[in-house]
């Protein structure tokens, strides 16, 4: 009864729902991204879903990290994630990993995942979980959000990396954040719904990806607008020739706040 709609669905059904309960999800980032990510994979019924963060719920957060509450202010974000998720639906394991992704664990946490969502909020760690990724050859989701305009893409091996499309990061001095723009917090909850419906389609094995694509939204004016890219054979990580070779993250994190630990 639980996952009925699923299994109403044509080319869904009882065996893609199955998938989902056998699948493994990493969730690499519980804040504005991860929390529909979470809500929704929990309730879709994914079998185990880590995730993986080391802040805690500050009281700014809640105007879009909707899976905490007003009495989680202080607590670590995944130990209340877990408690939403969990409610939700008993069925799922979730493994919480009350850390940041850096250089020296990424490969050990991420490898035991079939899927991985980048939910964070610093170019550093979009570049860490890429690389880590690729080198892995896991397929992963990563979004990115600020002010009214938000970013999605999908890889999967053989497809376009984040480096075929941005090969670097921008200057930190660039780089506008959520701490000093600020963000609308609705337009982070579509894109953490349209990463978790990638989850879902690749995990059941339906429909296409947003695999060699960037999804583009500007939600002032509900614009929607899909790129077209090809894997770069120059690319400096999946390309033919690559140069990176090792994990290596990049010192700055240009959108955390300067004022948060």
């Amino acid at each position: 009864m639980r996952y009925s709609r699923h299994i109403l669905l044509e080319g869904f059904g009882k065996e893609g729902q199955e998938k989902l309960l056998r699948s493994k999800v990493l969730l690499i980032g519980a804040g504005g991204l991860g929390s529909p990510n979470a809500l929704y994979l929990a309730a879709a019924g994914v079998g185990t879903i880590g995730i993986a963060d080391a802040d805690v719920v500050s009281l700014s957060n809640l105007q879009r990290q909707v899976i905490h509450f007003t009495e989680d202010v202080n607590k670590t974000k995944v130990e209340s994630a877990a408690d939403k998720m969990q409610r939700i639906n008993p069925d799922v394991k979730v493994i919480a990993h009350e850390c940041f992704i850096t250089e020296e664990n990424a490969l050990d946490i991420m490898k035991n995942y079939d899927f991985i969502i980048d939910c964070t909020d610093s170019f550093a760690s979009k570049y860490l979980v890429n690389d880590a990724c690729v080198m892995l050859k896991k397929p992963f989701c990563a979004g990115g959000v600020v002010k009214y305009g938000a970013q999605v893409m999908t890889h999967v091996p053989g497809t376009a990396c984040y480096r075929c499309i941005f090969p670097e990061p921008p200057a930190e001095n660039d780089v506008e954040t959520c701490s000093t723009v600020g963000v609308l917090g609705s337009v982070v909850g579509i894109m953490g719904s349209i990463q978790a419906t990638e989850a879902i389609k690749y995990l059941a094995g339906i429909g296409e990806l947003l695999t060699d694509k960037l999804l583009m939204v500007d939600a002032l004016t509900m614009n929607f607008q899909c790129l077209q890219f090809n894997p770069n054979r120059e690319c400096a990580l999946c390309g033919e020739h690559p140069t990176i070779n090792e994990l290596k993250e990049y010192s700055f994190q240009p959108c955390r706040a300067k004022t948060e630990k």
